[in-house]
């Protein structure tokens, strides 16, 4: 086989995940994507590793280390997705604010249960608050 069609088709693939990565909103989909991406990675090293006829096949090793790390990054990216489904009933990326920094000052956004917490707080009515909306008022 030539060494052209190989690596065409890894360009592609390629392609296709990077793609897949930057027009991609839903967070499973950009995991697909970045799959795609390795898997191409991995039949360039096969098909370098054929064609330099390696006699440590190096890049069937590497393949296999590649794999490894697919498989370990699915399982984080999975395990991160399902929380924030779990938490916010969606997976689009460009819908998480909560996860960056926050614009006016750069300082980076509170997590929600922290801002349940202060807007407690700041009831004046309820004990332990401490009638910051008072303070205001009063100046």
């Amino acid at each position: 086989m030539h060494l052209a069609y190989p690596t065409v088709v890894a360009a592609l693939l390629f392609s296709i995940g990077v793609y897949g990565v930057l027009a991609r909103r839903n967070a499973i989909l950009v995991l697909m994507s970045v799959e795609l991406m390795l898997n191409a990675v991995n039949l360039n090293l096969v098909t370098f590793d054929i064609w330099l006829q390696d006699r440590l096949h190096g890049g069937q090793v590497l393949t296999l280390f590649t794999i490894v790390i697919a498989a370990a990054e699915i399982g984080i990216g999975l395990a991160i997705v399902l929380l924030v489904y779990r938490n916010r009933r969606m997976v689009d990326v460009d819908r998480l604010r909560d996860l960056a920094e926050d614009r006016t000052d750069g300082r980076p956004a509170r997590p929600s249960g922290e801002r349940e917490d202060e807007r407690q707080s700041e009831r004046p009515d309820e004990p332990g608050g401490s009638g910051a909306r008072d303070e205001e008022a009063a100046r």
